[in-house]
């Protein structure tokens, strides 16, 4: 049996700007999405990650490369399929509702090539599965910028596109009403089995809404994977730094499996991410060599009883829990999450103890020259 092709399936794009010496914007971008699978592309500012987004929506030609949606290759270096014609749903970052418009007459916008009963039905079915059949009545500026979201959300999904694609969709709402329409979102694409793809700066947004969020870096993706293995299992050093709160700390490779840093002794769960060549092979395992390891404030625990002690240097309220920057002995220093009520002063010196089953190791900066 022929395996299903993935519904959005980018392989090799390279897109840069016609006449610009400068590097391309996007360079050598593979991913693959599934059906009824979200997906999100996180970066900085610069990285490109809107520029992609336009490619998939078919605003941007390609140099090279291939963009394929449900199974039609939809760019390519000599072909670029009109946008209404890919089969996809845009949610931009501004909502773009027509103002004049009622909610229902918004939603029903994109379903004119369908009969009256039939496109009524439809609307309404989109109220609901956004929760808004209270304001079919109502004009956008009558609504919450949540609303107004959910309202835009439910035009996209109207004419039951292929591919859904979000702009930074919950930039211009404040943080918490970012983070609960984010997994609201997300259950509306999920009931409604759509394959989605968005771009945003946010890291816990993507984390929040996506099965498989990618890293990109100047133009290219550093890795494309579930939100826990780049947590956890970063591919690169870029990923790692980007990804959540986390230092690195000189480590020597005692085996395969495990590290020592000044805290103490590491033990992974499978083989170190990077082992250098050149080291002293002991009973099968590379070992004597230096590598830098990440640790996340999860991985140093506070612990009054432990002989281990460190100064906090800073420390970040959270709510819920502190964040400390601790020094330790070497004048090094890491991150450590903390209950909110061990509220400890600065300069005080407290115990901290490894608890750390994700050991994390990537070349030691000291040998490579300019590294960070």
């Amino acid at each position: 049996m022929e395996t299903p092709r993935p519904l959005l399936l980018i392989e090799r794009l390279r897109i840069a700007y016609r006449g610009n010496a400068s590097p391309p914007v996007i360079d050598g971008v593979w991913l693959s999405l599934e059906r009824g699978e979200i997906g999100c592309v996180v970066g900085s500012s610069g990285c490109g990650k809107t520029t992609l987004l336009r490619a998939i929506a078919g605003f941007i030609p390609v140099e090279d490369g291939t963009i394929e949606i449900a199974g039609a290759v939809v760019s390519g270096p000599r072909f670029t399929a009109a946008a209404e014609r890919r089969g996809i749903g845009l949610v931009f970052q501004d909502y773009s509702l027509f103002p004049h418009l009622k909610v229902e007459d918004n939603i029903a916008f994109g379903l004119r090539h369908l009969g009256p009963a039939e496109r009524a039905s439809r609307v309404q079915a989109m109220i609901e599965l956004v929760g808004l059949g209270s304001k079919m009545g109502s004009y956008p500026h009558e609504l919450s910028g949540g609303q107004q979201q959910r309202v835009a959300l439910a035009r996209a999904l109207a004419p039951r596109p292929a591919l859904l694609l979000m702009d930074e969709p919950f930039s211009s709402l404040d943080v918490d009403l970012r983070a609960r329409l984010g997994a609201e979102v997300r259950q509306i694409l999920k009931a409604s089995d759509t394959t989605a793809m968005l771009v945003t700066h946010d890291q816990q947004e993507a984390f929040a809404m996506a099965d498989r969020v990618g890293v990109m870096n100047s133009g290219r993706i550093e890795q494309w994977d579930r939100p826990y293995e780049l947590y956890h299992r970063p591919a690169t050093r870029y990923v790692a730094d980007f990804i959540g709160e986390g230092v690195f700390l000189p480590a020597k490779v005692l085996t395969s499996m495990n590290v020592e840093i000044e805290l103490g002794e590491l033990q992974g769960k499978w083989p170190l991410s990077y082992i250098p060549a050149g080291g002293l092979l002991l009973n099968g395992d590379v070992a004597n060599v230096d590598v830098d390891v990440l640790l996340r404030p999860d991985d140093v625990v506070h612990d009054d009883a432990s002989e281990l002690k460190a100064e906090v240097v800073r420390k970040v309220f959270r709510g819920g829990d502190f964040v400390y920057t601790l020094r330790l002995a070497s004048g090094r220093e890491v991150l450590a999450l903390v209950p909110s009520h061990h509220d400890h002063a600065i300069g005080e010196k407290i115990g901290i103890r490894l608890d750390a089953d994700h050991v994390i190791t990537f070349p030691s900066s000291n040998a490579r020259p300019g590294a960070a």
